[in-house]
């Protein structure tokens, strides 16, 4: 009986222990759906860059101690070899001295012949094992120079990295149109390939009213990457500008079909401001809407 009832205590504890979890889980979930600003600011946005930074440098160390142990373990190997090689030769000629020895004393060879015999199998095993340990020294160096230059490569391409990022940092900080081209085309000068690049810079001429330019702009960046959706968008927009309403909707087919995300925007975006009372603009941007649940 007395077991019966510390169960049943024990069930009644655990279900109001739950009970209040899942209202602590419903209140957070709440708390979460009204937020109204950003839970995060550049300040935590800096500091994360910069956790990230230091663990990119300290994975670059890693390596570079790394490969200074293995050339230390295969320098020892190849110093060890050397050494067994070297007793091997020496081994050989004493077992040569003493076959010798034997032949002399049986009268098949005079002591002269059996030290030129020797001197000469010795001279070219020691030849042989130096060239076969030059070769091997040899491509350990290019291997080395090869790791070396491979770790320059990478710090170089780390230390563009961050610089590219903070060119991005501070376009986007950047009110004024000129000086946001001249950050976009650093970034390009660090970066030629950069598609990215290529399309805000697009934008920012879409901005300044040169849709020639992003068209342009555009174009260059799909040829290096096909299929940039931001590039199919920004030529929409830059048609629209022209009044090319046919071109205009066909970039911006593209541009949904690759992406869901630019429904909002080609609603809200001043650049289609003059395709709002095209029929098939907005037979494109119904059958979006049918399209985006499924």
């Amino acid at each position: 009986m007395r077991a019966l009832i510390l169960l049943g205590f024990t069930l009644l504890l655990a279900s109001a222990t739950a009970g209040a979890a899942d209202q602590r889980h419903s209140k957070e979930t709440q708390d979460v759906e009204e937020l109204t600003e950003p839970m995060y600011n550049p300040f935590v946005e800096r500091y994360v860059m910069d956790e990230l930074k230091q663990l990119r440098v300290d994975m670059n160390n890693l390596r570079v101690e790394i490969t200074k142990e293995v050339t230390n373990r295969e320098l020892s190997a190849t110093s060890r070899a050397v050494g067994y090689a070297t007793d091997t030769v020496t081994y050989f000629f004493y077992l040569i001295a003493g076959i010798s020895s034997v032949l002399l004393l049986v009268g098949w060879n005079s002591m002269r012949e059996v030290k030129e015999k020797v001197l000469t199998l010795a001279d070219s095993k020691v030849d042989k094992v130096i060239e076969e340990y030059e070769a091997r020294l040899a491509k350990l160096e290019e291997e080395l120079n090869r790791k070396s230059r491979g770790i320059s490569n990478a710090q170089k391409r780390l230390a563009q990295h961050q610089d590219i990022h903070s060119l991005w940092l501070k376009a986007g900080q950047e009110q004024i149109l000129s000086n946001r081209m001249a950050i976009y085309d650093q970034i390009l000068e660090l970066d030629p390939g950069n598609t990215e690049a290529m399309t805000y810079k697009a934008d920012a001429a879409l901005e300044m009213g040169e849709p020639q330019w992003a068209v342009n702009l555009c174009n260059q960046a799909l040829r290096i990457d096909p299929e940039n959706t931001h590039a199919f968008y920004q030529l929409a927009g830059a048609y629209a500008l022209m009044d090319k309403a046919s071109e205009a909707i066909d970039f911006l087919q593209t541009a949904l079909q690759n992406s869901e995300g630019y429904k909002e925007q080609v609603q809200n975006d001043p650049v289609f401001k003059s395709l709002q009372d095209n029929p098939d603009f907005q037979k494109l941007l119904q059958e979006d809407e049918t399209t985006t649940p499924s």
